[in-house]
């Protein structure tokens, strides 16, 4: 298996006429006509790119890195034009979701300086993945590698703040066998592509509303720390419904009352004193932006409270305290309202709390380097 070579122009993407010019551009750069010509798209896609007003993660970055297993190791990841991949109809990923991914962000600072955030907790992840769906192992430090790779291919992709460029790590299993139901994939393919985005949440930063679903779990237990496409397989239909029925922006899952989180973030329970939030097990993931706000929290005074929670006392919570959510594409968002059992219920003023501002901030600081990363969680890219 082998990633294609075709430009847009060719028939891959056909996201716009600007895709293709800078597909070809890319192609002819590759070709010795000249990193210039690249730029130069690059540059005029960038000026028509409705990055703010387009749904998150929907505008393609020129660039994609790709890397494959030759004898179960990987060799040497290339760097292409963005755009179709071939695939064996027989690929274990296809049939037995052998698949993970990661998501992370890089920033253009204050100072004009890209950096990437959190770059080694996602390698990590995405590392620990792989040995949990028993996929070929790219190893850490070769996963932020090709992350680092991918964000200097397409730094002149990233937006400036508040934007950011979004990246999206994915390892599949690429062994064509469709009888390995009971045997993992020898083979997989890991490629790196990234998209300049705005606000995750349509209308930029506003309360949320939260149906909280105390029947479905989000996922099965033993998987909820793996970033695997059936866990947002397994809530896709409840967070659907819950838009359709409540006008909710995200579903909180809380199996026989025992809060988790939503489909795609951690969830806080905020005050003027403490910050809590379930403690960490197999059942949920193990955010990189919630591990960050638990950093700033106890930096700020905060007392940190990684335990139980339970319906009820989001209910006692809501009359006094704020509450929020934590993850790479919704940063630090503030929830408005929890919808119980059909019943609309207010969390604080209704409106984002001042305690997730000044813990936004403070994270969003540190990503835009308007403050100093003295816990060393951004990678410059130049």
């Amino acid at each position: 298996m082998t990633a294609s070579s075709r430009s847009t122009a060719d028939g891959g993407l056909d996201e716009s006429e600007l895709d293709v010019q800078v597909a070809d551009a890319a192609l002819a750069g590759s070709e010795g006509q000249g990193s210039a010509v690249v730029a130069e798209a690059v540059d005029a896609t960038l000026k028509e790119m409705p990055v703010a007003t387009a749904p998150f993660g929907t505008v393609p970055a020129p660039f994609m890195v790709v890397a494959e297993t030759i004898n179960e190791a990987f060799g040497t990841w290339q760097v292409q034009p963005t755009g179709p991949l071939t695939l064996h109809p027989f690929a274990h990923a296809l049939h037995y979701g052998s698949a993970c991914f990661e998501g992370l962000k890089a920033h253009r600072g204050a100072d004009g300086v890209v950096r990437i955030f959190r770059n080694d907790w996602h390698s990590k992840r995405l590392s620990a993945s792989a040995r949990r769906l028993h996929l070929p192992d790219p190893g850490e430090a070769f996963i932020a590698s090709m992350i680092t790779d991918a964000v200097r291919a397409n730094l002149d992709a990233v937006p400036p703040a508040p934007g950011a460029l979004y990246i999206r790590p994915v390892l599949m299993g690429t062994e064509p066998n469709i009888g390995a139901a009971a045997t993992p994939s020898q083979d997989a393919l890991l490629y790196v592509v990234a998209s300049p985005v705005g606000d995750y949440f349509a209308g930029g930063l506003r309360p949320l509303t939260l149906h909280i679903e105390t029947s479905t779990p989000r996922t099965t237990p033993q998987f909820g720390h793996v970033k695997t496409g059936a866990n947002y397989a397994m809530a896709l239909g409840v967070t659907l419904e819950a838009s359709r029925q409540h006008g909710a922006d995200q579903v909180l899952f809380a199996p026989q009352g025992d809060v988790q989180e939503t489909g795609a973030a951690n969830f806080f329970l905020i005050d003027d004193d403490r910050v809590v939030t379930r403690a960490l097990d197999s059942a949920v993931l193990h955010g990189a932006t919630r591990d960050a706000v638990l950093r700033l929290a106890s930096g700020l005074g905060y007392h940190v409270e990684e335990r139980s929670v339970q319906v009820d006392e989001l209910v006692a919570w809501a009359s006094h305290g704020e509450a929020a959510l934590a993850g790479t594409a919704a940063v630090l968002s503030g929830v408005g309202t929890f919808v119980l059992d059909g019943r609309h219920i207010t969390v604080g003023s209704g409106d984002v709390g001042a305690n997730t501002l000044r813990l936004r901030q403070a994270l969003v600081d540190i990503q835009q380097a308007r403050a100093e990363d003295t816990h060393h969680w951004t990678t410059v890219v130049a």
